[in-house]
């Protein structure tokens, strides 16, 4: 078994923050995109691009089939103009799907066709002093909230005149906090520190000179907010294709903010038996803390794939992360476990060789599960048709 490579957790760190600092809700990602194809080009990974700016790397191992695949993605929730009112106020429209809750009070950047203007998000009643406990009785959606331009706007035609209009993108501050406790906050943590963890991974393996055993594709997908993804990130022969994403931490699931979670199920099904045990098993024998989980109101760029019809086993690793889709939080010890499974699963061999090629109708080389000896029976035997035919000719008798 390969020593595994030590993230460098400074570099993890320092990128996390550095991406943080670029707005990229989905439909607003060249900036992050170059970004990130600039630290593949230091780490020594050559990449391609799809023309919308999906990022496919070539991590190279000893075989080039079957080769797999590590998504991460880019893009983050955000909003965009849906309406300028009457007084110069703006309504939003979601980008991903998050509830307005978390957008009231936040400070953001409007980028308009000629510039980028500052604002506040708020609910239409804002004022405690005016409306009193009408505040707490409003509902909660984006009809019920707006855009306050920092900008000498009182009307529609104040805003035109300055160049915002319907489709302009609106980006969340994240204002990101490291503490000395190791605890991560900041908005869109959710893909930006799964990138974090995956750039490091990346950068411990090449740096430490092993090779891996097959090829390995690194994928910086820009669209997963909205569901396509990986969806077109795939031209070459995968077999196994991992996602990473963050893991709510919540009542009623198993993620922690200090261990990695390897997802069993989500909102699309259950991942892959074998792959999913793969991890598990990786984590167990480098001593990694891993939770097993379940999300249900969840997607990643592995359903995106299977989605689009590739023919790949799929799973899901995933850092603890409290209040996702809202002012999130993690800790490092998360990123440090998802960062060093990262790099035990690039060192390890394919799940099955077999998956090279198509069985062509053979089960010689497929894969099993548990399996009994003998089927269990009921303890509710069933009569045969035999018994029962018999039993009702005596009775026509």
């Amino acid at each position: 078994m390969s020593q595994i490579p030590e993230p460098d957790l400074e570099y993890m760190q320092k990128v996390l923050l550095e991406m943080l600092a670029i707005p990229s809700p989905t439909g607003f990602t060249d900036t992050i995109v170059r970004y990130v194809a600039e630290r593949l080009t230091e780490i020594g990974i050559p990449f391609e691009m799809t023309r919308r700016g999906t990022i496919r790397g070539t991590l190279k191992g000893r075989r080039e089939s079957p080769d797999r695949a590590v998504s991460v993605h880019l893009d983050t929730i955000g909003a965009m103009v849906r309406e300028i009112k009457d007084n110069g106020r703006l309504c939003l429209t979601a980008i991903g799907c998050w509830s307005s809750r978390f957008a009231e009070g936040s400070r953001v950047s409007v980028f308009s066709d000629n510039g980028v203007f500052r604002g506040s998000v708020l609910p239409l009643l804002a004022s405690g002093h005016a409306f009193n406990t009408e505040v707490d009785q409003m509902p909660i959606s984006w009809d019920h909230v707006e855009l306050r331009l920092d900008a000498l706007v009182a009307s529609r035609a104040d805003c035109e005149s300055l160049g915002v209009s319907v489709g302009d993108f609106v980006a969340f501050d994240p204002l990101p906090e490291f503490t000395e406790s190791g605890h991560i906050s900041a908005r869109h943590l959710d893909d930006k520190a799964g990138v974090a963890a995956l750039l490091a991974a990346l950068k411990a393996v090449v740096e430490s000179g092993q090779e891996p055993p097959i090829d390995c594709h690194p994928l910086f997908t820009i669209t997963e907010e909205v569901g396509s993804g990986a969806a077109a990130a795939l031209p070459w022969d995968v077999s196994e294709f991992v996602g990473i994403d963050i893991a709510p931490v919540a009542n009623g699931q198993r993620s922690t903010e200090h261990t990695v979670s390897v997802a069993m199920h989500d909102s699309g099904g259950p991942y892959d038996y074998h792959l999913s045990r793969q991890l598990l098993r990786l984590s167990s024998e480098n001593e990694i803390p891993v939770r097993r989980d379940l999300f249900r109101y969840y997607h990643s760029d592995a359903q995106s794939a299977v989605t689009a019809g590739h023919d790949i086993r799929t799973a899901l690793i995933a850092f603890g992360c409290d209040a996702t889709h809202g002012y999130e939080r993690t800790h490092i010890d998360s990123l440090a476990a998802l960062s060093r499974l990262l790099g035990a699963y690039l060192l390890s061999p394919p799940v099955f060789a077999s998956d090279a090629q198509p069985e062509n109708g053979s089960l010689e080389r497929f894969s099993h599960q548990l399996e009994h000896d003998a089927q269990m029976e009921p303890e509710t035997r069933v009569p045969t048709v035999d018994s029962l035919v018999g039993n009702r000719e005596k009775e026509d008798k």
